[in-house]
């Protein structure tokens, strides 16, 4: 969907800090809810459902809070809405509701195993032969819809170049809405004056990750 969230290419919020030290966590509380979002997931909850219930943040929210202030905002808008607990049980602190489920109790290490043993693979096997191959011309569409996409707003209607083809995988504006369909996926090469006039003339290249059915033939 168009939201605040889609800022790639827009103009008015100053520079990125290229130079900002890389530091994975700014405060205990960062790692304990990347933790919980990683290892208790609200019931049925989907990556790009997760995405979508993000993006619906409001604007001045999305703008103003730290980065995983607003995961706690979605974590706790998905649990309330599979159910895990209610609004007013986030506003008292005290639980009404019986729990989903117990948590196993386990050690770091045990933790560690359960973590890799969640490794798995994300291609999907499909029917349908891939529509495009490496070095075919395509155009994205044009326009966006309601719900969550992963075609952001500045590669839309835009010309580019198949440089290699992905396998298929889910399609994540299917899967925010419950609908697990894989498609093909390809690596699409743009011209950095295709998406932005004013580098005509430069090198630059961007290289965007996008499903089939985001793509025509040019």
């Amino acid at each position: 969907m168009d939201g605040i969230h889609d800022l790639g290419g827009k103009q008015g919020y100053g520079p990125v800090d290229v130079d900002e030290e890389e530091v994975a966590f700014h405060a205990p509380w960062e790692a304990r809810i990347w933790a919980i979002s990683r290892n208790r997931g609200a019931p049925g909850c989907t990556i790009d459902w997760w995405r979508h219930v993000r993006e619906l943040i409001d604007p001045a929210d999305y703008l103003t809070r730290a980065y995983f202030d607003q995961w706690i905002q979605t974590e706790l808008a998905v649990h309330i809405d599979a159910g895990v607990f209610t609004l007013d049980e986030v506003i008292t602190g005290k639980s009404t509701t019986e729990p989903v489920q117990h948590g196993p109790g386990i050690d770091r290490a045990g933790a560690l195993e359960a973590d890799r043993a969640r490794a798995t693979r994300f291609d999907r096997d499909v029917n349908e032969a891939p529509a495009f191959q490496p070095g075919d011309r395509v155009r994205t569409a044009r326009f966006g819809h309601s719900h969550h996409t992963r075609l952001p707003k500045y590669a839309r209607d835009r010309e580019g170049e198949i440089l290699s083809h992905r396998g298929a995988h889910l399609f994540p504006d299917a899967g925010a809405r419950g609908i697990h369909e894989p498609q093909h996926l390809y690596t699409v090469g743009f011209d950095g004056a295709e998406l932005w006039p004013e580098a005509d003339g430069r090198r630059e290249r961007v290289f965007v990750d996008l499903w089939e059915s985001y793509l025509e033939p040019a």
